[in-house]
């Protein structure tokens, strides 16, 4: 799975790790994020994040 960076402030959203503040589990893609996720640090929306190469 490939990884997400946030371009509003440089966080990147591993699918290995999830998101525990925002209740994702390890192993969720990105593409399956539920689409009101933000970013955890800065609270940016999904559409903000590009794929890392």
């Amino acid at each position: 799975m490939k990884k997400w960076h946030c371009t509003s402030c440089d966080y990147i959203y591993d699918p290995a790790e999830g998101d525990e503040k925002g209740g994702i589990k390890p192993g969720t893609s990105f593409e399956d994020l539920p689409e009101d996720w933000v970013c955890p640090t800065c609270g940016a929306a999904k559409a903000e994040f590009e794929k890392v190469a």
